[in-house]
């Protein structure tokens, strides 16, 4: 941090928030005017270590705790900053600056009480520190509620006891790191908009989720209930207890005519026993990154991308496929006749974990390997070299320590774009945008101008494509324009967007027009 002013600092002690309100504490102290650079996060060791790198350090931070808030500025005066520290304290308790308003209604202090006084509740959501998760995820099930566990980093034995518990007593423990669930048309965690209807979504995947809740609505079926499982439930380890659960659930609930199965490479044996516990309602498997053509036992279809699956589900439907996207094809062709011949690679920056493992799955093919920090082959992990093709996962950890997620936060992946202006090798860009309720309420604008620069003359092409609804906060429609405006080419799928990416690196248009697994 390039600074010759020091950082002024506010320590909240036992003031733990998500990362919704830290984005809005940070958003909050940067809006005072004379404030050059301004942060809020919990003081986790990884965070504390990420502050001191950044030169930010204080006695305010000796003795902080991982359950602690911290609130950095740096700003051309001390009135400046302690305008903005104010401004971050009151964003993160819910206070307005207006004269006479009410203060922030207490809030309970444990689960137990938060239950009592919401005897109506039915679920809890957990969104604490993984250390502690587990246990607070136990309270919620003693308290009979199902769980949505936000939180990640929870050991896979204690998932395993957790899940073990939750399927004796005949609830649900969605998560660890489940960020996506739409339950009684409320949509929790990152959630789309979407019209009710006759799919009902299991997923071990969160944007993988969003985007086939998403395309569904954009293709005119709807959503009767989603159901995150977390990202490990089919894996062995943990058995598939959760999905189980969830398929039979839905198997049983009379507005669900078809399930929807969506996970990243299950355990084979696994995907059969969870697909198998629908008894009575047609259930399309989703399995991204599988090789085309494997069967499993129960499913009426099995996809190897999202779109794929979307198109299942419609079929068994007996609904009409949306047509085909004739004006993404055109706009790559006119795009590899302005390359120069240079450009040649592929950069992927990725905000949705699924939808970078989609990408890697479907450029591989086309490309070879393609280096990640999440790779499909452990051999391409990053870091890449200098001619290799890269795609990446920007909302895993070690680009979110002490700051926002991508999904929140777009100016996360600024520098990563800045960097690729000196990148005379590289064809194609590719950038996902997640749109709806919990993501940035208004990521084109951010992204946009960065993209027009980095579009110029003889500069690679910007793929992007936008997951989203016309019926989310956002608006899909608004969103893609802005983009298309500055030079994006937006695709209508994250399948289409890869391979037009792929499309551009080979020259081969046709890449884009093949049928997707």
């Amino acid at each position: 941090m390039s600074s010759a002013v020091a950082a002024v600092l506010r320590r909240l002690a036992d003031t733990y928030v998500d990362s919704v309100l830290l984005l809005a504490a940070t958003r909050a102290m940067q809006e005072v005017e004379g404030v050059t650079w301004a942060t809020a996060v919990m003081a986790t060791p990884a965070n504390l270590e990420a502050l001191e790198d950044q030169g930010v350090t204080g006695p305010e931070l000796s003795g902080a705790a991982a359950n602690d808030l911290v609130l950095a500025v740096r700003a051309g005066d001390a009135a400046a900053a302690d305008r903005a520290l104010d401004g971050g304290t009151s964003a993160v308790r819910g206070q307005r600056s207006g004269a006479g308003e009410p203060g922030p209604v207490p809030a309970a202090r444990d689960l137990a009480l938060a239950a009592r006084e919401l005897p109506g509740a039915n679920i809890a959501i957990v969104s604490v520190p993984g250390a502690y998760a587990a246990l607070e995820a136990h309270k919620a099930l003693s308290a009979g509620l199902d769980v949505l566990l936000f939180s990640d980093n929870v050991p896979v034995d204690e998932e395993v006891e957790l899940k073990r518990r939750a399927a004796e007593v005949g609830h649900l423990v969605m998560g660890p790191g489940a960020g996506t669930a739409v339950l009684g048309g409320c949509g929790l965690g990152f959630a789309n908009r979407v019209r009710p209807g006759r799919v009902g979504v299991v997923a071990a995947a969160g944007t993988g989720a969003q985007e086939v809740m998403s395309l569904l609505d954009q293709w005119g079926e709807g959503i009767s209930q989603v159901i995150g499982v977390g990202g490990r439930d089919l894996s062995s380890a943990v058995g598939g207890a959760m999905a189980t659960l969830a398929v039979q659930a839905l198997d049983a609930d009379p507005a669900t005519e078809v399930i929807l199965l969506v996970s990243k490479p299950p355990a084979p044996d696994v995907a059969r026993r969870v697909a198998s516990a629908a008894v009575a309602t047609p259930l399309v498997a989703g399995m991204v990154g599988w090789p085309a053509g494997t069967a499993l036992a129960g499913a009426a279809a099995v996809r190897s991308t999202l779109e794929g699956a979307a198109l299942s589900t419609l079929e068994v439907l007996g609904q009409p496929p949306p047509r085909p996207d004739s004006a993404l094809a055109a706009s790559v062709r006119r795009a590899i006749e302005h390359l120069p011949p240079s450009r040649t690679l592929v950069r992927g920056l990725y905000s949705g974990g699924t939808l970078c493992y989609e990408a890697l799955s479907l450029l591989e093919p086309a490309l070879g390997p393609v280096w990640s920090n999440t790779p499909l082959d452990p051999r391409y992990r990053v870091p890449a070299p200098a001619d290799a093709h890269v795609c990446l996962d920007l909302g895993e950890e070690e680009y979110t320590q002490g700051r926002p997620h991508p999904m929140i936060d777009p100016e996360a992946r600024l520098d990563e774009l800045e960097a690729l202006r000196t990148a005379g090798d590289v064809a194609a860009v590719v950038l996902d945008v997640v749109l709806g309720y919990g993501a940035h309420p208004d990521p084109a604008a951010v992204l946009a101008p960065v993209c027009a620069e980095l579009t110029g003359p003889g500069g690679p092409c910007v793929v992007v494509y936008v997951l989203g609804t016309e019926g989310d906060p956002q608006g899909l429609a608004r969103q893609r324009a802005a983009l298309v405006e500055a030079g994006c080419i937006v695709a209508p799928t994250g399948a289409r967007a890869a391979l037009a990416a792929a499309a551009i690196a080979t020259r081969d248009p046709m890449l884009v027009e093949q049928t997707v697994p």
